[in-house]
């Protein structure tokens, strides 16, 4: 059976990927050093799938925690996970993303080249588009990033082409997603930011839970329906999926596959705000605030090839996303 090393595996798009994972029948083994995690993740996801998963606590800036797990397992395949992740935050602080999102990739990238693991699926994202001309946006767009944090994206993306180039012995899948909501039907797993969520989600449904008194609607003024940023917005489950699939395939690719990962459909913040308020029967007030530095207009993703190539599309409609995070974030008010 393949073992699988996901770095990251206690965050939220981790945790959802190895509960799949294990579903499936692989051999997880996750890494994480829980800077922005909760080893109470793991526990539920053992609980979910009855199970106990093997956890190596290690940073992947380190050659020694790694090559732990590599003395410990035969590692097939990883699923990288790893990253900071918080837009504005990579403003305030470059060296920090750099250092672990760049950096801690080459060095996870060492590490499993002197123990003959090569094959790597990573966790890019739709900020390498920069600020698209047009939308829906397809894996062959001009790429260029508007933060920091899109940078480290798209540095470890060429990083990993320039690796194949040198040795072709390599697979590699680069995963570009759109914007992973809502949480496993179950609600025991489900995202937990650190302090004030970044993302729409979260933040609509701390509201609606009492946690915080309104949203803020950063821009009312951009070109779209109705002033509000436009986004692709994508069920964290299907987000998963896609991963296993991935994983699945990853055997029959002959070059670096460059795949997106989206619904194909645009949502505004006033869009997600309406479905939430349905989903949850609660009123969500909000304020309008200024734009954020960095932010665009409009993007979603054209997921044709990510069907052609992996046999995959996204099921779960904004409907199920709303009911999602409602379960997850009224069971657990203070997340983890």
């Amino acid at each position: 059976m393949n073992k699988i090393l996901v770095t990251g595996g206690a965050g939220y798009i981790g945790s959802h990927t190895v509960v799949l994972l294990v579903e499936a029948g692989y051999d997880v083994v996750i890494f994480d050093n829980f800077s922005n995690s909760s080893k109470e993740s793991i526990k539920r996801v053992e609980k979910l799938v009855n199970k106990k998963i093997e956890l190596i606590e290690g940073d992947i800036r380190s050659k020694d925690d790694l090559q732990k797990v590599f003395d410990a397992h035969k590692i097939d395949s990883v699923i990288h996970f790893a990253g900071l992740k918080a837009v504005g935050e990579s403003v305030e602080q470059p060296l920090r993303y750099y250092d672990n999102n760049v950096y801690g990739t080459v060095t996870l990238c060492e590490v499993m080249a002197k123990n003959g693991c090569k094959k790597i699926i990573f966790s890019s994202s739709a900020t390498v588009y920069g600020d698209p001309e047009t939308t829906p946006i397809l894996e062959n767009f001009p790429t260029s990033a508007t933060n920091p944090y899109g940078r480290t994206k798209l540095m470890v993306e060429e990083i990993l082409r320039d690796l194949y180039i040198s040795d072709s012995s390599w697979q590699i899948v680069l995963l570009r997603y759109f914007n992973p909501v809502g949480s496993h039907s179950s609600g025991t797993i489900g995202e937990d930011p650190n302090g004030i969520p970044n993302n729409l989600m979260p933040f609509i449904a701390q509201v609606a839970v009492g946690k915080r008194e309104f949203l803020s609607v950063f821009g009312d003024d951009y070109d779209t329906h109705d002033g509000t940023g436009v986004r692709d917005y994508i069920h964290v489950v299907d987000l998963a999926d896609a991963h296993l699939k991935a994983v699945n395939k990853i055997d029959d690719f002959s070059e670096v596959m460059t795949i997106n990962l989206g619904t194909g459909e645009g949502y505004s913040v006033l869009d997600m705000v309406k479905a939430f308020e349905e989903a949850s029967g609660k009123s969500i007030p909000y304020k309008i605030a200024p734009r954020r530095a960095g932010d665009i207009a409009t993007c979603f993703a054209d997921p044709s090839y990510a069907k052609e190539i992996l046999g995959w599309e996204a099921k779960k409609g904004v409907k199920q996303m709303c009911e999602d995070s409602w379960r997850w974030q009224s069971s657990n008010p203070s997340g983890y």
